[in-house]
């Protein structure tokens, strides 16, 4: 895997310090090559000036997850044990929304997630 050339940069690059002239979204004159390469993933297509030329960017979706639906009520939130040998339930927990408190040293998830892993025996009572 490449590593983002943008993210760690101190000093900005001649592309990164071009300004943006446009910006189109997919369906747009400008877009349709790119378009039916990218098809679906392409989010929009940026033209940036600097000096003595023009780039053309692109913004492609790479990476799509369902999100757990929110815990809409505080008493929607409870507190979990698992314990530390327990990573891959721990992992599956992170996946699914759950949150490490430090100070309670227990995880918090919406109750629907404890339940949908198998961890309603294991829910304790907030403080």
């Amino acid at each position: 895997m490449t590593a983002n050339p943008f993210a760690t940069s101190v000093n900005p690059t001649p592309l990164q310090q071009a300004r943006v002239s446009k910006r189109l979204t997919p369906g747009h004159n400008g877009t349709k090559r790119l378009q039916a390469e990218y098809r679906n993933a392409l989010v929009c297509v940026r033209y940036r000036l600097n000096r003595r030329k023009r780039h053309t960017t692109v913004e492609l979706v790479i990476d799509e997850q369902e999100l757990p639906p929110p815990a809409t009520r505080l008493q929607d939130i409870v507190a979990v044990t698992i314990g530390y040998q327990e990573r891959a339930l721990r992992d599956q927990a992170k996946k699914l929304g759950a949150h490490w408190d430090a100070e309670r040293r227990v995880w918090l998830m919406p109750r629907s997630t404890a339940n949908a892993i198998g961890l309603e025996a294991r829910i304790q009572a907030l403080a």
